[in-house]
């Protein structure tokens, strides 16, 4: 007889969400790490100098916000508490003030101009319907939703290009710019299908849950899971890394919080080698170059109320942002890449010494790249907020490579663990109404290289416990 009902594989968000789903229902589970820390994507330490607190991956959190499992969960009383910064996105142009997004979506449209009736148009009917969508969004896209009507409206929306849709939809630049930025999450051309629903997801959480992050940085929010699951019962053993199959302890089931590659070279004979062929062809998408930065003042944005944004996107138009990523994923290096940008310690005065201030920020480039970015990455925030370099006290970099040395899921810097095309979201890592097992009915996949995928939300570690423990009883 097996000791444990269950052993997790690796104790990022997903990995401690399907340890805690399983303890919560009555099993006893192990969750072996092999870093020092819990955490994965979600780890917070003092990257460039002492006292200044850097999300080494993640860093804003609107699907954790609206995740039904994390939701389900007593995280407050465990230390969790969420910041909600005064404006949810800022999108700074060259000329005039910044596109602002509000959690209100009037304020929003009215920033608008002679696109606030086309935003309305589309926005007023999806956020009515918010927490529909993103239950839907949050399932795995080969079951029934819940509510079909509410998900084939937005569908609908989501399937063409972000490209395509935009041009034809909005007439301002201003409009256009601020949802390409947001399909940019797509890690994908905005020519191609879907990414629309990229743009349309970011905003619908905009308006219903916010853009928030955890007081004290990402590491918060592993930390609470963590010692949720402590108090249920299941044990956490850092520092244990899993090279083989035979370094898990006896149980009923094995749930892994890794990557197709890493699971493919660990569970070895224990997969059909047909399944292993299906997770070796599993594709992985363009990666990120990160910066993180000390800096001895607030960012000097030009951009009337960029510096009430928790995060921004820079990039300039539509058509600058589609260029720059048509490039990464074809390979190339942008030389006005677009930028997302995080300023925590505005909001959060945990997050560096008092008087002084952290920034957070990624571009995309080629898979597997060694380029360092800084140089290209420093001039388009100082090009919409000049002075910016004046205020640099440290800095500290990754690339794509260095990624993936930090955490092996993020497959050649691909921080989304699995390219998001459309074959990889209807079926994410195979194509399954139940993608979390595998032929091995001990054996389950619990990171977001699973359904429903990328993001900080624990869903793919709840619906893996799910399907395990249905086996399981």
């Amino acid at each position: 007889m097996a000791e444990l009902d269950a052993v997790v594989v690796g104790a990022g968000p997903n990995g401690l969400s399907a340890a805690v789903e399983i303890a919560r229902n009555g099993g006893s589970v192990l969750v072996l790490e092999a870093a020092d820390t819990v955490g994965g994507g979600c780890r917070t330490q003092e990257l460039t100098l002492a006292g200044f607190k850097h999300d080494v991956c993640s860093a804003i959190h609107p699907m954790a916000a609206a995740s039904p499992f994390f939701n389900s969960l007593p995280l407050a009383d465990h230390g969790l508490e969420w910041i909600l910064p005064p404006i949810q996105i800022g999108h700074p142009m060259d000329d005039g003030p910044a596109v602002l997004v509000h959690k209100s979506l009037n304020h929003t449209a009215q920033d608008l101009g002679s696109d606030e009736r086309a935003y309305h148009k589309l926005f007023d009917p999806l956020v009515r319907n918010a927490d529909e969508i993103a239950r839907g969004f949050l399932t795995p896209l080969l079951r029934f939703p819940k509510n079909p009507i509410a998900m084939a409206r937005f569908g609908l929306r989501a399937l063409p290009s972000a490209q395509k849709y935009l041009a034809a939809n909005f007439a301002g630049d201003r409009a256009k710019a601020m949802l390409a930025g947001n399909a940019a999450h797509a890690l994908q051309p905005l020519d191609r299908p879907l990414t629309m629903g990229f743009a349309l997801i970011y905003n619908v959480l905009a308006h219903s849950v916010g853009w928030p992050y955890p007081r004290g940085g990402s590491q918060s929010l592993v930390d609470a899971l963590a010692s949720y699951l402590e108090s249920l019962g299941g044990r956490i053993e850092t520092g244990s890394p899993v090279k083989t199959f035979a370094d898990i302890p006896s149980a009923n089931a094995v749930l892994f919080d890794l990557s197709p590659r890493q699971i493919v070279e660990i569970a070895g004979d224990e997969l059909p080698a047909r399944y292993r062929r299906k997770l070796e062809d599993f594709k992985y998408g363009p990666a990120v170059f990160k910066i993180d930065w000390a800096l001895s003042e607030p960012i000097p944005w030009k951009g009337e109320g960029a510096s009430q944004a928790g995060c921004l996107h820079l990039g300039g138009t539509l058509e600058e942002i589609a260029e720059s990523e048509r490039r990464s994923a074809a390979g190339e290096h942008p030389d006005r890449p677009w930028v997302i940008l995080a300023q925590q310690s505005l909001f959060d005065d945990t997050r560096a010494p008092s008087g002084k201030h952290t920034a957070w920020s990624y571009c995309h480039v080629p898979n597997g790249s060694t380029v360092d970015m800084t140089e290209v990455v420093e001039n388009q925030v100082e090009r919409f907020a000049p002075g910016f370099r004046d205020t640099i006290l440290a800095r500290a970099t990754k690339t794509a490579v260095d990624l993936e040395a930090y955490n092996a899921n993020y497959v050649g810097g691909d921080i989304a663990s699995g390219r998001a095309n459309i074959g990889q979201i209807l079926g994410r890592p195979v194509m399954s109404p139940s993608p979390h097992k595998t032929p091995n009915k001990k054996i389950y996949i619990c990171s977001q290289s699973s359904a429903p995928g990328p993001g900080v939300h624990g869903m793919c570690g709840y619906f893996a416990a799910q399907a395990a423990l249905r086996r399981l009883h």
